[in-house]
């Protein structure tokens, strides 16, 4: 059982340059807006429809019947684009009836929104019936940084001389998942998803900083609450990122399950997208299980297949 540290000091690191989130802001602006269908009233299975990646959940050996719960769950990706990973999960736990608290700091809402729907899920009817509360980073940050909010603000951070304080995103995640007296202890288990970890690097905060509010989260989210987490992690293999290798190593360490994603080392293919390697680790045993497939990724589908046995080349 991981019990609760004592609470940090929220370790400032060095101011570094946050034009790339402001140029982002440029991408909530322009996303078309999506309708939603309506939502039933009262907690329950909303998505009958059992469309997403099978083949993956088939890999992993699990499903939305029978998601385990108390897990950290590690996605990484170098060289490629491993966001699809997190558009799965997403879908994964809406469908197993989870409360679902969705930190985003990369795409608006519509973006999720309008993938999540090839998938068989609307992300604004499970927002409506409280079983999604997002945090739409490109949007709030407009709020912090041309606003002064009354109450802190999840992303307070953006404007401290010296960002490092990630007590207010904690509370943000703490409140939003742990069950009222409203009806909420209906919902299966909780689950935090962030997109992406490295995306706070970016923006100023130390790896330090980072890996304390993850500590936060998984003794609440995991130990407290018996939910999950997914966090995506970039591996900036090609670059001397020591800051982002203390992140990506310090969550390995404290993973339950490692998905990472990699490009081919002879570049682009057309029948071949990229390569996923599957870790389970054992913190006990100290004995992990590693096993590598390569996939294409289709419009509404991923597939798996072993190395040198896609379709095309067979």
């Amino acid at each position: 059982m991981l019990a609760a540290p004592a609470r940090p000091d929220w370790l400032p690191s060095a101011d570094f340059a946050r034009a790339s989130f402001s140029r982002a802001l440029e991408l909530c602006c322009s996303s078309a807006s999506v309708v939603s269908s309506t939502s039933p009233s009262g907690p329950g299975p909303l998505f009958p429809d059992l469309r997403m990646f099978p083949e993956l959940n088939n890999l992993l050996n699990t499903a939305p019947d029978k998601a385990e719960q108390g897990r950290l769950t590690l996605l990484c990706d170098a060289r490629t684009d491993g966001s699809f990973l997190v558009h799965h999960f997403l879908s994964f736990y809406l469908r197993a009836n989870c409360k679902v608290c969705f930190v985003a700091l990369i795409q608006s809402f519509s973006h999720y929104n309008i993938v999540a729907q090839k998938l068989g899920v609307s992300l604004t009817a499970a927002r409506d019936r409280g079983q999604l509360v997002f945090l739409e980073g490109l949007k709030s940050s407009v709020e912090v940084f041309f606003q002064t909010p009354e109450e802190p603000h999840p992303l307070q951070f953006l404007r401290e001389a010296k960002a490092g304080n990630l007590q207010p995103l904690y509370e943000f995640v703490r409140t939003a998942l742990t069950p009222g007296d409203d009806g909420e202890a209906a919902w299966r288990c909780p689950v935090l998803l962030v997109d992406d970890l490295s995306v706070l690097l970016s923006l100023g905060l130390g790896a330090v900083a980072v890996l304390d509010w993850m500590q936060y989260c998984r003794a609440t989210v995991c130990c407290q609450l018996k939910g999950n987490i997914v966090a995506l992690v970039h591996d900036r293999e090609d670059t001397e990122d020591e800051e982002n290798d203390i992140l990506l190593n310090g969550l390995s360490h404290q993973s339950h399950l490692i998905l990472r994603t990699e490009g081919l080392a002879t570049g682009f293919c057309r029948d071949v997208h990229g390569q996923l390697q599957i870790r389970w680790r054992q913190p006990t045993t100290q004995r992990d299980r590693s096993l590598t497939y390569q996939y294409k990724i289709q419009d509404k589908n991923v597939s798996f297949f072993a190395k040198g046995l896609a379709p095309a080349v067979l």
